[in-house]
């Protein structure tokens, strides 16, 4: 089965089950992730911005703002949900929208561990065991890519 991204009509393969990645593969993916995480993180900003005036900028006196503001924001979390879709399917986690943080599920010694990238990182250069997140990341060199 494939599904299509939003910006790119490339076709993707769908994972079923759990999917594990190389190194390797993981790197060939960024061409395909880094425009869904771009989309991710544009709508995030836009959500953000929504919920910070709902919030604290217009007053409630004003619930025409209120209604399409809350319109706006509905509608990009539910924009930000597809897209969260889009890296399931690929079998990549997002871990952080705003940061456009990702973990890939990979295989390293018999253990699962994930292979992690940051939209501000030119490759995925780092590794983390489940448990121990972004702090405890590792350079990817001490699995060997492939």
């Amino acid at each position: 089965m494939f599904a299509f991204t939003s910006k790119q009509r490339r076709p993707v393969q769908q994972a079923v089950g759990k999917r594990y990645f190389t190194v390797d593969q993981a790197r060939r993916s960024l061409t395909l992730i880094r425009k869904i995480v771009a989309d991710i993180q544009d709508v995030q900003k836009l959500r953000l911005e929504c919920h910070a005036q709902i919030n604290d900028v217009i007053p409630r006196s004003a619930p025409r703002n209120r209604t399409l503001l809350q319109k706006q924001f509905d509608a990009g979390t539910q924009r930000l949900e597809n897209l969260m879709e889009e890296l399931e399917q690929v079998g990549v986690q997002l871990r952080d929208p705003s940061r456009g943080m990702l973990d890939f599920p990979a295989l390293h010694e018999g253990r699962e561990v994930l292979l992690c990238w940051k939209a501000d990182e030119p490759t995925i250069s780092y590794w983390h065991e489940v448990g121990s997140g972004y702090a405890g990341r590792k350079p990817v060199s001490a699995i060997c890519a492939g």
